[in-house]
């Protein structure tokens, strides 16, 4: 927690160009844009980094082929080139995979038009990858046969890219990005009011919720990225927009491995929205609902629970069918979809038509921006377009055209992987990985894997596992207690890794290791916050 202190105590010692409130995609790409930039900028979120919609994603990166439905062509191409653009500049974290649709008779279109729609799709993302095929009911049943084809009138394979991590991670490394270029960040810190001062300065009152003490932050702007909290916190400071948000609840429950193939099986719900089988390492991700709500919940309701169970049983032939007993974590969070500000009642019969784009509002004046909706795969546009529109308001930006995301260059690649054989790095790959250890560390840390791979040169102990039963070392703690400012137990076993997500809490409760990777992250505190965790997630 160092990190975090000294950036709190940073926060009120100047002014900075911009400061964000929100540490989701949209606030953390603002900031890695902006601090790559040259911009002096501050970031805080009351709760953890990526704690709210951007760790309830379906960890997807897609081009949005439902919206073609409802002719945006425009958002499709645009969403198609954004994800390409991710899986170019992220090629380790970001991958193509494909999506095995199957088409219910008597469904509102037929399979072959849902096909043309699929090389359409393709064309329309540059035929950046794979093919489209038709699939049959007798090549789904010999490809996929846990797929129930009796109600099955044929289906389509296509390819659209997956976050190898979960979302939370990809988040955290825009955060990352920010620090190292010095952005000044803190999770659990609270904007409390901002106001606007005669010489047009905005003075925030902050609030480090762990502690209860109270500060001030200058910025000569200022930046709504609050997620489904923008509306709220434009109301404490007085911005009147065009547009507002609506709230559609998706949940996501994670059971044992369904298909041990890579690719993501979609369907047509009950409810005619799609709903996927996404792999999850060794664990599939099942969902999503779609429910109106009137304030972002992490409620799972039995309702929720009984719709993806009744789904995923209906749609697969499985030995017996998956029940509540075998779910062994939930995802659950909401989307804020945009709508004009005076719509009406109506966007609600409409919602699950609605697209996530983004829309960014800015008082030029006021020289206040407000970043509504989006999603994980445009995130970079969101990024450079918040600095096309600070440096409109007549902030500098000193370094315009430098190329603030990416992972590093395959020339030090190459050099990574070239010293991780001369080390034999991935004899020390655990029986828990499903990949080398050179490869996930490349995946995570980028540059830094060069620092983890030298602490594990000068002492073997540091590639152990720690926590049974999951891939995460020694050193990983190490440099997550560093530089990854992990206040609360959740933070990591939840958002910095996938632990939690992929392990019951009893099982991560009695793991051998949990205390010494408590005592990494927390020092003399582990016990305490290891009780925390578990008073939280109601395991005694």
């Amino acid at each position: 927690m160092q990190l975090r202190d000294t950036n709190i105590s940073k926060l009120s010692e100047t002014t900075y160009d911009a400061l964000i409130i929100g540490g989701g995609i949209n606030g953390a790409v603002s900031a890695a844009a902006l601090s790559g930039k040259g911009v002096k900028t501050a970031l805080i979120d009351q709760g953890d980094f990526a704690g709210l919609t951007s760790q309830e994603s379906s960890n997807l990166a897609w081009g949005g082929i439902k919206y073609m439905e409802t002719f945006e062509y425009g958002l499709v191409r645009k969403l198609c080139n954004s994800r390409n653009h991710l899986i170019r500049n992220y090629p380790s974290t970001v991958k193509e995979i494909r999506f095995f649709t199957t088409v219910p008779r008597g469904f509102r279109f037929p399979p072959l038009f849902i096909w043309l729609g699929a090389w359409l799709y393709w064309l329309m993302g540059n035929c950046f990858t794979k093919r489209p095929r038709y699939l049959t009911r007798k090549t789904i049943r010999s490809e996929e046969p846990a797929v129930n084809i009796e109600n099955a009138a044929g289906g389509v394979e296509y390819s659209d890219a997956y976050l190898h991590d979960n979302d939370a991670r990809f988040v955290f490394g825009f955060i990352r990005s920010a620090l190292t270029a010095g952005c000044i960040a803190a999770n659990y810190v609270e904007a409390v009011q901002s106001e606007r001062t005669r010489d047009g300065t905005w003075v925030t009152k902050a609030r480090n919720r762990l502690t209860g003490d109270e500060f001030e932050i200058r910025s000569k702007s200022l930046i709504n990225a609050a997620g489904p909290l923008a509306d709220d916190y434009n109301r404490t400071v007085r911005q009147e927009t065009q547009h507002r948000l609506l709230l559609s609840k998706g949940i996501h429950l994670i059971v044992k491995r369904i298909t041990k193939k890579p690719r993501v099986l979609t369907f047509f719900s009950s409810d005619g929205r799609l709903f996927f089988i996404i792999p999850m390492g060794v664990r599939t991700c099942i969902g999503t609902t779609d429910t109106r709500v009137d304030h972002p919940t992490k409620e799972v309701t039995e309702g929720d629970r009984d719709f993806v169970l009744h789904n995923v049983n209906a749609l697969l032939d499985l030995d017996k069918p998956i029940e509540k007993k075998d779910i062994i974590a939930e995802r659950c969070g909401v989307r804020p979809l945009v709508i004009k500000a005076n719509t009406g009642a109506s966007a609600d019969a409409d919602r699950m038509q609605l697209s996530r784009k983004h829309v960014i509002e800015t008082g030029q004046q006021e020289k206040h921006i407000t970043i509504f909706g989006g999603k994980l795969t445009d995130c970079l546009n969101v990024g450079n377009k918040i600095c096309n529109i600070i440096e409109g308001m007549g902030i500098q930006v000193p370094f315009p055209d430098y190329k603030w995301y990416g992972e590093p260059d395959q020339a030090t690649k190459s050099r990574f992987f070239h010293l991780a054989r001369l080390a034999d790095l991935d004899g020390y790959t655990s029986p828990e990985s499903c990949e080398n250890l050179s490869t996930r560390l490349w995946r995570r840390y980028g540059a830094t894997a060069f620092t983890l791979l030298e602490l594990i040169q000068e002492n073997h102990d540091q590639a152990e596992v720690l926590i049974k039963g999951t891939e995460y070392i020694r050193c990983e703690l190490r440099e997550a207690a560093r530089r990854e400012m992990v206040t609360k137990l959740e933070d990591f076993l939840r958002r910095r890794s996938k632990i939690a997500l992929i392990e019951r809490p009893e099982i991560i409760k009695n793991a051998p290791g949990l205390k010494e990777a408590c005592e990494l992250l927390f020092g003399d505190q582990a016990d305490e916050k290891i009780a925390e965790y578990f008073s939280d997630t109601h395991v005694v």
